[in-house]
């Protein structure tokens, strides 16, 4: 019965919570996002991919989802970090105005993203 009981606590103990987050500072912004492609999910179904390279350029491609049926499918920007806050700036897309994300792992290579006007959406981490 002892063992039973320290087996079970054992198991809390080290069991992510159920529906935890963990909000990304800049670490692990740098860490887990720079250097990968982000997919945001989107209304409509799909992804939209965007690579954020290492060297500050950040790139979008939204012709598989059909993106160029309502503007420019592919743009081109940069990214920087400002109060744990990713942000980006694209040529065109959102008029070429800066916006910033607060970004939240909701898993292994998934995070909630949280837009400086408070949008808020999801993303799968890839490669």
């Amino acid at each position: 019965m002892k063992l039973l009981g320290i087996t079970c606590l054992s198991t809390l103990v080290l069991m992510p919570s159920l529906g935890s987050t963990e909000t990304l500072g800049e670490a692990e912004i740098r860490r887990d996002i720079i250097g990968r492609t982000v997919y945001l999910s989107t209304p409509l179904g799909g992804e939209l991919p965007l690579i954020f390279r290492s060297s500050g350029k950040v790139d979008g491609n939204g012709k598989a989802i059909g993106l160029g049926r309502y503007f420019k499918p592919s743009d081109s920007g940069r990214w920087w970090i400002d109060a744990n806050r990713l942000c980006q700036k694209f040529q065109s897309w959102n008029k070429g105005r800066p916006m910033c994300f607060a970004l939240e792992r909701t898993g292994a290579n998934k995070v909630k993203w949280t837009r400086d006007n408070g949008r808020t959406g999801v993303a799968r981490i890839g490669n």
